[in-house]
């Protein structure tokens, strides 16, 4: 193990989902870390998985502008949905590190290298942290407010724009967003369905307008693989956790397959892209974009990575310390902290991780160079626990830092 009179930590937390932000996480163990090891050289790196800090994490590391916003929530009731304020990031492409524009897929739209793009994430405003629990409906909820979004990102004259789709509340098709961009989904009287809600669906009859003109390229940052449809598709994956019942998912899908198929021949464009791997993320919203708006899929967590300059960060760590709220095996499949501490371990890094709870599968996935380390009591009532993360996540690292540092 490294030892240093002043060694160097690299913290890059993702969020405690209900508890604490990925910044706050951070901040947390920073704090605790100069505490008990002052002379610790602390490089501090907020991860994203495209949700909750996909805007502020990204923008804020390529030192861009934030634009406050107002956009319509996600869930509606009685026809209407709460403006919810929110923010864009307007980031140069030149600020970028040459991999992360490479990532992003750009060139032949815009000129190398050069021009702005805006920074969005639909969690800010239609995902599921944006809902209370007791209210969260797949039925009733839209991606509208993203397409605001969209259009506002446009209007600050963005060159092209990044979405993050991650937490999303809908399951939609992403046919809100384009309602919000000008297509008009209409009955058979011609009468508007706006926005068009899952509930809605057996209602509609034709598709009408237009998206505007000069709309930015748009990339969406994604790493599911998901279909729109079917054993694998959004609803399958994710309809439970958006208020979908098993009992209900074939009449989701059977209106939705219909939506699909008429969006397709509407904007022409072949309905194979519904089985695209990735055209289901943000229930479906991919799909829709994909469809209508030429958007393009990119791989999310490897952007981040390239974005934030992990890989340079990690090889000027002796310590890297990681975590999230759940780690679990999934952790080791390509998210933002398991994917850290593969890349440590490459490096020859030790890594720790905290997490506020740690599965089995998880630990049995873990190797002698990576220690796992549980935030929460496991016999706490969870509401307490949450309550108590930012300073059991501080004592848990002070006790790290005492054992590791040296410190204490």
């Amino acid at each position: 193990m490294p030892s240093s009179a002043s060694p160097r930590v690299l913290v890059a937390f993702d969020k405690f989902k209900g508890a604490l932000s990925a910044d706050a996480a951070c901040d947390a163990a920073r704090r605790a870390i100069q505490r008990l090891a002052p002379s610790a050289s602390i490089d501090s790196a907020p991860l994203t998985d495209g949700g909750d800090g996909f805007c502020r994490i990204l923008t804020r590391a390529a030192q861009g502008e934030l634009h406050e916003r107002s956009a319509t929530g996600p869930r509606f009731e009685g026809g209407r949905a709460p403006q919810l304020p929110v923010s864009i990031g307007v980031v140069s492409l030149e600020r970028l590190p040459p991999l992360a524009r490479a990532r992003l897929s750009l060139d032949g739209e815009l000129a190398a290298g050069a021009g702005r793009i805006a920074v969005i994430d639909m969690a800010s405003v239609n995902g599921l942290a944006r809902v209370a629990r007791e209210r969260i409906d797949v039925w009733q909820s839209s991606s509208y407010g993203t397409g605001e979004l969209i259009l506002a990102a446009q209007a600050l004259g963005a060159d092209a724009i990044l979405l993050g789709v991650g937490g999303s509340a809908s399951s939609d098709l992403g046919l809100g967003a384009l309602a919000a961009l000008g297509l008009r989904f209409c009955t058979e009287q011609g009468d508007d369905v706006r926005p068009p809600l899952p509930a809605a669906w057996p209602h509609i009859a034709r598709i009408a307008g237009a998206l505007p003109a000069g709309l930015p390229p748009l990339r969406i940052a994604c790493d599911v693989d998901n279909p729109v449809f079917g054993e694998r598709g959004a609803a399958a994956v994710y309809g439970r956790q958006k208020g979908l019942t098993p009992a209900d998912r074939p009449r989701l899908e059977a209106h939705g397959q219909r939506l699909a198929a008429m969006l397709c021949q509407y904007v022409g464009v072949s309905s194979e892209l519904l089985a695209r791997p990735g055209a289901g993320a943000a229930g479906g919203i991919a799909f829709g974009l994909a469809a209508a708006a030429s958007a393009r899929l990119v791989p999310g967590w490897a952007l981040v990575e390239a974005w934030l300059g992990l890989d340079e960060r990690l090889r000027g760590a002796d310590w890297i310390i990681t975590g999230e709220g759940r780690f679990d095996a999934s952790s080791w499949q390509g998210k933002g902290p398991g994917s850290v501490v593969a890349a440590a371990r490459a490096l020859g890094r030790p890594a720790v991780v905290f997490a506020g709870s740690i599965s089995d599968d998880a630990r049995a996935g873990a190797s002698g160079d990576c220690e796992l380390i549980a935030v929460s009591d496991p016999t706490e009532p969870l509401e307490r626990a949450l309550a108590a993360t930012e300073q059991n996540l501080e004592r848990r690292v002070e006790a790290w830092a005492v054992a590791r540092l040296g410190a204490g």
